[in-house]
């Protein structure tokens, strides 16, 4: 691949040093994988505070039917996605991946300006459910990319910073939402996020082009289709210990994220009679979170992941958890829910999210993108559907928000014990896999 240490990237490498610790080589690849990541992430965040708002206006009592909804259409997207994979390059299949959405999106645009959401509850609910899969796609093909550029050892140095770039992204979607939400209409932003995937897009194609050649003999090239069958991901999580633990991993953390959602709706129902309101506190909201999760990860993610390693820096998120929900259970107001929504939320995008992703540095190359699409998308969003239907429930027969929020409490201890027999399996097989030399993005053979 094109070196990135020339003299024309100098200055910027000794920088960027001064944040992370970087290789000359890498320098052009990471502010490639920051832009991709930005662009994706402003992308969603421009849509986000308006999904929020139909989900809302289409009644908070139907939210579990739209997780079903999301749900079945994330399956039924899984299997040609992989086939996908199966028969086509990777720089292919992610930007045909990544132009599906787009023209989906393109769609809901002209099809909310014949029918305003406002007035169609029903196009707002489909827009709900699209949005939610389009976030976890394109979001897991990010990663897949990401984990399949770097090594082990790259990535805990530089996954951190990476994402910071999707923080920024998520900050600039947010607040252009916040401000220009009521002036201009939701609707008409839907053109911008459009406009952001597609940039998102000619990032990763100069990212995969750049890594891909030139490459030794004895490594698999990048750019050969994966092979494999429509169905392999998921008969590969079958039979794997390690990848049915990051399904339970998973299951857990979108459990609590998803009994949280819900708690949001409806103290936002509560709160704030006006639409557009909601829609703004929404907005700030992701503001906050994401402005948190940029000092953290400017300054933290690294030096933790350093400090204390995988299998104890998982442990962060479900220890937080723990805490959160059992103060929750004791005090279920709207300052409470904040507080614990923007740590925790931060917490994920900052530490637990780049580091969850190691995980997946040390499996195949199949397993990347087939497995970890299937984990990531429907397992995902299972874990949303049992959380959804659970809430559901428990109101029917009269538990309120803090008896739910105390049933989380042990989930969360297990949750925990989960993420350090992860975080220790990770480490164990990075450590048996033959390393790169120091400074290459060439991924060793699967």
């Amino acid at each position: 691949m094109p070196s990135g240490g020339d003299h024309r990237d100098a200055p910027l490498t000794r920088a960027l040093r001064r944040v992370v610790d970087l290789r000359p080589a890498e320098t052009r690849p990471l502010l490639l994988s920051g832009a991709y990541f930005f662009c994706i992430l402003a992308s969603y965040y421009i849509l986000r505070p308006l999904r929020e708002e139909m989900g809302v206006a289409g009644g908070v009592d139907n939210l579990a039917w739209l997780f079903t909804g999301t749900l079945v259409t994330m399956l039924a997207l899984h299997t040609p996605f992989a086939a996908l994979v199966a028969r086509l390059p990777r720089r292919r299949f992610v930007a045909l991946t990544n132009r599906f959405f787009l023209v989906n999106l393109l769609l809901f645009f002209a099809a909310l300006h014949v029918l305003p959401a406002r007035g169609d509850v029903w196009l707002g609910r489909v827009f709900f459910v699209w949005t939610s899969v389009f976030n976890l796609f394109v979001v897991s093909i990010f990663w897949a990319v990401m984990v399949d550029v770097f090594d082990p050892e790259q990535g805990k140095r530089l996954f951190g910073v990476i994402a910071l770039g999707g923080t920024l992204g998520g900050i600039v979607g947010a607040g252009l939402t916040a401000a220009l939400a009521r002036p201009l209409g939701p609707v008409q932003l839907l053109l911008l996020s459009a406009i952001l995937l597609e940039l998102g897009l000619r990032c990763v194609l100069r990212l995969t082009r750049e890594t891909g050649a030139p490459r030794p003999r004895d490594v698999t090239d990048p750019e050969l289709p994966i092979g494999g069958s429509a169905i392999g991901g998921m008969a590969h999580v079958a039979r794997s210990p390690y990848l049915l633990g990051i399904c339970a991993y998973m299951l857990l953390f979108t459990l609590g994220s998803t009994v949280l959602y819900f708690h949001q709706a409806r103290l936002a129902e509560r709160a704030f009679a006006d639409p557009a309101l909601r829609t703004a506190f929404f907005a700030r909201l992701d503001l906050a979170v994401n402005g948190l999760t940029a000092v953290t990860q400017v300054f933290l993610t690294g030096r933790i992941l350093r400090r204390l390693g995988v299998a104890a820096t998982m442990t962060l998120l479900p220890a937080l958890s723990l805490v959160g929900f059992t103060l929750l259970g004791l005090a279920p107001l709207l300052g409470a829910f904040v507080v614990f929504q923007v740590l925790r939320r931060a917490g994920e995008f900052a530490v637990a999210k780049p580091t969850r992703e190691l995980l997946y540095t040390v499996v195949d190359r199949e397993d990347k993108y087939k497995a970890k699409n299937f984990i990531d998308t429907f397992v995902y969003r299972a874990g949303d559907q049992i959380a959804a239907w659970s809430y559901t429930g428990f109101l029917a027969i009269g538990l309120g928000m803090s008896a739910i929020s105390f049933a989380l409490a042990p989930l969360a201890a297990v949750w925990l014990v989960l993420a350090l027999w992860l975080g220790r399996r990770q480490s164990a097989l990075a450590a048996a896999r033959p390393r790169p030399p120091l400074g290459s993005l060439e991924p060793t053979a699967a």
